[in-house]
């Protein structure tokens, strides 16, 4: 009977310890992450200042190597505290302090092989990843399935853009992170393509809080990952569509032993300020390799998006080095086709014009192997590393400062190997990197230092391809700072001053946003290189006033503050560049709006002040604000406004 009655004790002890639950919260006691065991499966909520974001949300692993999602117990935990400094030059704010409260718990399984959780949580972020171990002999493994999941409340509405087949689209190029989102849609509604959502992914939690759920630190030695379609208000981790990368590569990514899988992030708050400010993507990851020089920021022009491929010969070109001569800015974007349509010899020629008029170059290639059909050239340069660091070698005999590089359609890990394979050899040559047609940049500014942006958004080509983008173009402006540019750079290509989408100005679609609409999207949109869509036309057909901004517009930022705004509706921003602020909003609403805003920022200066009067015509004027910071702002329909100081 003694026996009988230890033995029950026991069990019962081993039961509650299966059942304990492990709490970390952040530093200000606001956001509190609670991980338990639910019959041997791993489980998570998420607290925000007593609003329930997440409800009981799975985790676990599937691998080759051992089953991490079910019959698991606790075997440790550790708590540490993190409080690190840290300078970027290329992201939202230039330094940035990270204080985080950290729970590493370390779980076995059946067979007893253990696998670790990290918990970082600071004051308005998560990021928590999977370790791994070598077991025995067993050195390698392929994860078959992330559990990971995000179970929201039943009042959720969501602001999500769904994940495109792969080997779809133009050229078969898809998917490339260029589909529109669909904004406080319900939270269980299928998504277009029914394969789920890319990242980053924004929720709003009834009228009580907000959440953008996304991942960071994805490199060659795993794939990019998206949201599963929600299952009853649970979305998963995605692993990609095995058509993607024409078929070729594994969809589930492999790991060398021991390893950690990429961050999972979340980013609470009861407003959208710590969402749009939020630099998590960059704080729980550190750069891979240094720097081979000094990468400079700027401005540049590019010929093809107004005048498209027939631009691409030497005396278009030069007229477009011409008109960044006179901007001052530092760049011109050489696109599609200059293989063909210049040849090396005559690249060569325009280059040494550009360096005489002391702007540098960007140059267009397409990342084509075997992936897709997209015909521009120059072509089979950057998917082989023979080609690639030939090519590399010459452009940097020729003083090429950068390079774009498009075509890429899919996330796994063999695709990611690529970019990161680019990105390296770039920087053995001093090249700086944009990607286009393209995954979402997951920590890249601060993992690899010769990284810039990404497109991966509906971006300005569109514009001249479709009207239908042209009339939602408020509306999508209205969504990126709260969703895809709050976790990385964007490569946009906007500020297109051209009152109709040609090359003469006088035909193709018609902008309905207004001139101070274009000049804000400068600010707001935020990347280290500006591709700018002015035109030579543009230094005589807008008021000199819209030119002098564009001549004198940052592309780093030393901070960056979120005023007021909502997805899809307005925004509005302010960035500071050293000592100088520059306050942006944007109205996508087709009535005036007109808002009362506290600018401490500004208290008491004089500010130049970019506004449409009623009849949306621009203007710039002289504004003295009060000691107080206290302003009424009225923004006309699909206009803007900018106060600069």
């Amino acid at each position: 009977m003694k026996k009988m009655l230890t033995l029950v004790a026991v069990l019962l002890s081993c039961a509650a310890f299966a059942q304990e639950k492990l709490t970390v919260a952040s530093p200000d006691k606001q956001l509190k992450v609670e991980i338990s065991l639910q019959h041997g499966k791993p489980s998570y909520t998420v607290n925000y200042q007593g609003i329930q974001v997440l409800e009981n949300s799975p985790l676990g692993l599937v691998t080759t190597a051992g089953d991490f999602s079910q019959s698991l117990t606790l075997v440790k935990q550790e708590s540490h505290s993190i409080d690190k400094t840290y300078t970027q030059s290329r992201i939202k704010k230039s330094e940035i302090h990270y204080v985080a409260n950290q729970l590493i718990c370390t779980f076995a399984n059946a067979e007893k092989k253990e696998v670790q959780l990290t918990f970082n949580v600071s004051n308005n972020d998560i990021a928590f990843r999977y370790g791994l171990f070598q077991y025995k002999q067993t050195a390698s493994c392929i994860v078959e399935k992330e559990l990971t999941g995000f179970h929201f409340p039943a009042q959720t509405t969501t602001f999500l853009s769904p994940q495109a087949p792969a080997s779809s689209g133009w050229m078969r190029t898809k998917p490339s992170y260029e589909e529109e989102y669909q904004a406080e849609a319900p939270l269980n509604q299928a998504s277009k393509y029914r394969l789920g959502y890319t990242f980053p992914a924004l929720f709003h939690v009834g009228k009580d809080a907000w959440a953008l759920v996304s991942e960071t630190g994805v490199t060659g030695a795993y794939c990019g990952s998206r949201l599963s379609e929600s299952q009853e208000g649970t979305f998963s981790i995605a692993f990609p569509e095995k058509g993607e990368n024409n078929g070729h590569g594994t969809a589930e990514p492999g790991l060398a032993l021991p390893d950690n899988t990429p961050w999972r992030t979340i980013t609470v708050g009861t407003s959208l300020k710590p969402i749009v400010e939020t630099t998590v993507p960059f704080d729980v990851v550190e750069p891979l390799y240094a720097p081979s020089q000094v990468y400079k920021p700027g401005r540049a022009t590019w010929s093809w998006i107004m005048w498209q491929d027939e631009s691409m010969n030497y005396n278009d070109q030069v007229a477009f080095i011409d008109l960044a001569a006179k901007m001052g800015y530092e760049y011109i974007l050489i696109d599609a086709l200059w293989d063909k349509n210049l040849g090396y010899e005559r690249l060569a020629s325009l280059i040494k014009y550009a360096q005489s008029k002391k702007v540098d170059v960007f140059l267009w290639y397409n990342s084509n192997g075997f992936w897709n059909d997209a015909p521009q050239g120059a072509k089979q340069c950057m998917n082989n590393p023979i080609a690639r660091k030939k090519e590399m070698k010459w452009l940097k005999e020729q003083g090429v400062k950068g390079l774009k590089v498009d075509f890429f359609g899919g996330d796994k890990q063999e695709t990611i190997q690529l970019y990161e394979a680019i990105l390296s050899d770039a920087n053995d040559y001093g090249l700086m990197i944009i990607f286009h047609g393209c995954t979402l940049p997951r920590g890249w500014e601060r993992l690899y230092p010769n990284y810039v942006s990404s497109e991966a958004v509906l971006a300005s080509e569109n514009l001249i391809f479709n009207q239908h983008f042209d009339d939602n173009e408020a509306f999508n402006a209205c969504l990126h700072p709260f969703i895809r540019n709050t976790v990385g750079s964007m490569d946009f290509g906007g500020t297109l001053l051209n009152k109709r989408l040609n090359r003469n100005n006088n035909g193709g679609n018609v902008r309905k946003t207004t001139d101070i609409f274009q000049l804000a999207t400068a600010v707001l949109f935020q990347t280290t290189v500006q591709n700018f869509a002015i035109t030579p036309n543009n230094l005589t057909d807008v008021p000199s006033f819209e030119i002098d901004f564009m001549k004198q517009v940052p592309t780093t930022w030393d901070e960056t503050v979120f005023v007021e705004g909502y997805p899809g509706k307005y925004c509005v921003l302010a960035r500071r560049h050293g000592t100088q602020w520059y306050l942006v909003g944007v109205n996508a609403g087709k009535t005036p709006l007109q808002i009362k805003l506290n600018l401490p920022m500004f208290a008491g200066k004089t500010v130049n002040e970019y506004i449409d009067d009623d009849k949306k015509n621009p203007l710039m004027r002289s504004v003295q604000v009060k000691n107080t910071g206290e302003t009424t702002v009225t923004i006309q329909p699909e206009g803007g406004f900018m106060w600069v100081k």
